[in-house]
């Protein structure tokens, strides 16, 4: 018997079953969506979890790398930045957009551009376009600074990873304006006295301390003939204007792949935690001052085995006093799914062993045929975070020709 596939192309009523099947599988889908968007979702024992869809994408434009800052106050502020993406190809990231919330969430504005970070030309052929953008509110300046890299390619095309640089840019809250994109000037050489090569905090979570300065995880290539990445935590001075390079601490990387890479680093209790993507896997490590930090380790379940991330990024957030890890994996009905990047995690780490509890992983953000791998973690108070994420891959499969969704996954605990 043909497959369904085959049937839908060659028509007629011989193939009826086949259709029939197809069509139900889309009624389910339908089903699946409304019942995952139209009221809580309730997983695990530990976490509640709100889902909402924050923006669509078009006919002809992708949202991706979708993150959101908090800015508290008598009026508070949400604040998400996304770039607009061509939905075929890799890294096809353009212009860079925000959309605001005063009202918790409940209602997002109309994307607007941030006109100091279009995507533009240079003089040597060069168009830059900045992207992997994390925004966060500086407390001790009172503005949102956005951390990320820079996109280069050649004759407005041809990628080179090479050119990358620490980007960032400040958005003033008040008036919602940016400065312009700027970049952190880096040493020429780390610890070993090797090369620091296109340097970028691309989706990197950040901690910024009580005195102002900032821990900003950034990763590099020693070498410009290979795409082997070292990962380090830089403390840096932040005045509201510029953003400024001071010391780096331990430096983390592996041989195989692509090395250690997209970091992310937070405090917990009296220690500083980093996360760190692999081709492969995932690892963690634990250090007392933030920017030095013990070997690194894989990540791993209490019982011993993998945790199953691999080639994708993990963040954190807190709920109740206990640290959670937020991630991708394999081994979850998702082998459709590219590189295994949904659904969406949550689990609760134990600080001491480094490792996560099985019995309180729990979908935070469930599979619905894309992928949910670029999050990004706001935290409001130490009993609620926000997850932001926007799907991709949406090109392929059962909705292929469906907008992107970005969504909002607000976490409280029980």
């Amino acid at each position: 018997m043909p497959s369904n596939n085959q049937a839908s192309k060659a028509g007629g009523h011989a193939f009826l079953p086949g259709e029939w099947a197809r069509h139900l599988t889309r009624v389910m889908l339908a089903v699946a969506v409304l019942s995952m968007f139209a009221a809580d979702l309730r997983a695990g024992d530990d976490l509640h979890v709100k889902l909402s869809t924050m923006i669509e994408g078009d006919a002809e434009w992708d949202w991706t790398q979708a993150r959101t800052a908090y800015v508290p106050g008598d009026e508070p502020l949400w604040l998400t930045t996304m770039s607009r993406t061509a939905k075929t190809g890799a890294h096809g990231y353009h212009d860079v957009y925000r959309t605001i919330s005063r009202d918790r969430g409940e209602s997002w504005s109309a994307p607007a551009p941030i006109a100091p970070l279009e995507r533009a030309g240079q003089p040597d052929g060069y168009e830059i376009a900045a992207g992997d953008l994390w925004p966060g509110w500086h407390q001790a300046t009172g503005k949102i600074l956005v951390t990320g890299k820079t996109f280069n390619f050649a004759e407005g095309t041809k990628e080179t990873p090479r050119r990358e640089k620490v980007s960032y840019a400040v958005i003033d809250p008040a008036t919602l304006a940016s400065g312009p994109l700027r970049t952190v000037a880096m040493p020429e050489k780390d610890h070993q006295g090797r090369d620091i090569v296109a340097p970028n905090a691309g989706c990197n979570q950040r901690v910024d301390l009580p005195d102002g300065d900032i821990l900003l995880p950034i990763r590099y290539q020693s070498s410009d003939k290979r795409r082997n990445y070292t990962s380090i935590v830089a403390r840096c001075r932040f005045d509201g204007e510029e953003l400024v390079y001071l010391e780096h601490g331990s430096e983390h990387s592996l041989p195989t792949g692509r090395g250690l890479y997209e970091p992310s680093v937070t405090r917990f209790a009296d220690a500083y935690f980093l996360t760190l993507r692999a081709d492969d896997g995932a690892f963690v490590a634990r250090g007392s001052d933030g920017i030095h930090f013990d070997e690194h380790v894989p990540w791993t379940f209490d019982d011993g085995e993998p945790l199953g991330s691999y080639n994708t990024q993990q963040h954190w957030f807190t709920i109740g006093g206990k640290l959670y890890l937020l991630y991708t994996r394999r081994g979850a009905d998702n082998d459709h799914i590219f590189r295994h990047r949904a659904p969406l995690f949550a689990a609760q780490v134990d600080p001491d062993r480094l490792h996560v509890l099985r019995s309180t992983e729990q979908i935070v953000v469930p599979e619905h045929d894309a992928t949910l791998g670029n999050s990004g973690v706001c935290q409001l108070s130490p009993d609620e975070a926000w997850i932001t994420v926007a799907e991709g891959r949406v090109t392929v499969g059962p909705r292929q020709g469906e907008n992107n969704k970005v969504i909002l996954a607000r976490i409280t605990g029980r």
